[in-house]
């Protein structure tokens, strides 16, 4: 066969390929070696100088002056047909070396879609912010399907107590609980101390040393004592949780345990989250004792309120009610935690790197969780006059 070529323009020149026009198709003359240290040197003389063939043209891509491949640069070279074709003209290889071809055929039957998959561009700053938006979104519709399939579960479990895996339940209480005692008292009698000093700094100035135990009693019961409790939590138990279901999936044993006929749901979730839903409102009064005992003590050696006095003027200022409503948050922000916690875990992919990921985003994800929900329960009592 006649070939006619007409000659290409200076810019579609390069050391590594030359275009030329035959017959109506496009032809890429491929030279020098296509390997893995070229690569970076290769795509940047293809942005200055891209190959462009006419739309809708076939490619042939000749490969008989090339020097060197290997699977790298033969999964450049079908990124760069597909990404000039898009899919719409046949890309055909003629001349190649017999390893040659085998190493391109290799690379395509890995990567079948490659072809005709053009490289993600690089988004502008509106762009970045509506993908977040999006992801977020979908991120929130998965929790709320979560939450949606786990109540589901909560109440068949219910309505047949036999199904309740008491052992698991007793375990993840002990763990979540029990065990979490120790940091807890420390975190909250430190919060406790701080904040009494700071406040007792202030008052003293003005000789009302009594109210410093409206202060502290007050915000311990109703605010800090349940959140710091709750970001505590997140980071040590919710973590935990991920880490666990996301190592349990990356060794296939959720997989075996679906062959066997149980539900994840039933086996891993569900007793988690009543574990801390039930551990976290004992972990808050242990921190409400602890952080106003850490305010008496400063209240005893700094403003010399005796202990008689300091618990007196407690019980008038801290009602059941300011008691109550702060014991009230904790389930709301255990059942968020674990349920983020386990989904994080679930949604782990079979690789090592993803566990950490997950994870990080577990503690992170609880953590706005807990404020976000501490900040909406600050308005409903509001509103309501609580």
């Amino acid at each position: 066969m006649v070939a006619v070529i007409i000659m290409s323009q200076p810019n579609d020149s390069s050391p590594w390929w030359q275009l030329e026009s035959v017959s109506g198709s496009s032809r890429i003359m491929l030279s020098g070696a296509w390997r893995l240290d070229n690569l970076r040197d290769i795509q940047a003389i293809f942005k200055q100088h891209p190959w462009l063939p006419p739309h809708g043209s076939p490619l042939v891509i000749d490969g008989q002056q090339l020097e060197q491949i290997d699977t790298s640069g033969a999964l450049l070279m079908l990124q760069l047909a597909g990404t000039i074709t898009s899919g719409t003209a046949d890309i055909s290889l003629v001349n190649f070396h017999e390893n040659h071809y085998r190493i391109i055929t290799l690379v395509k039957e890995h990567f079948d879609d490659i072809s005709i998959s053009p490289p993600i561009a690089a988004l502008n700053p509106l762009q970045e912010v509506g993908h977040s938006t999006m992801i977020f979104l979908q991120q929130m519709a998965r929790l709320v399907s979560f939450i949606g399939q786990s109540n589901v579960e909560t109440w068949r479990i219910l309505r047949h107590p036999r199904k309740i895996r008491w052992k698991e339940l007793v375990v993840q209480i002990q763990r979540a609980c029990l065990e979490a005692i120790p940091i807890i008292m420390l975190v909250t009698l430190l919060i406790g101390v701080v904040v009494a000093y700071l406040s007792a700094t202030q008052i003293k100035q003005f000789g009302a040393n009594i109210f410093v135990v409206d202060g502290i009693g007050i915000a311990m019961c109703r605010e800090l004592s349940p959140m710091i409790v709750a970001i505590v939590v997140a980071g040590r138990t919710g973590s935990a949780y991920t880490a666990q279901i996301g190592t349990m999936k990356l060794n296939e044993e959720l997989d075996a345990m679906v062959t066997l006929g149980l539900s994840p749901m039933q086996v891993l979730v569900l007793p988690r989250v009543l574990a801390l839903v039930i551990a976290l409102p004992l972990l808050v009064f242990i921190g409400d004792l602890v952080g106003i005992f850490g305010g008496m003590v400063i209240a005893k050696t700094y403003l010399d309120i005796t202990t008689t006095t300091f618990i007196t003027r407690l019980q008038e200022v801290v009602s059941l009610k300011t008691f109550l409503v702060g014991i009230a948050k904790a389930p709301v922000f255990a059942a968020f935690i674990a349920m983020i916690g386990c989904r994080m875990g679930l949604n782990v992919e079979n690789n090592a790197s993803s566990v950490g990921m997950h994870t990080t985003s577990t503690v992170v994800q609880s953590i706005v969780s807990v404020i976000l929900l501490d900040a909406l329960f600050a308005i409903i009592c509001v509103h309501l006059g609580i």
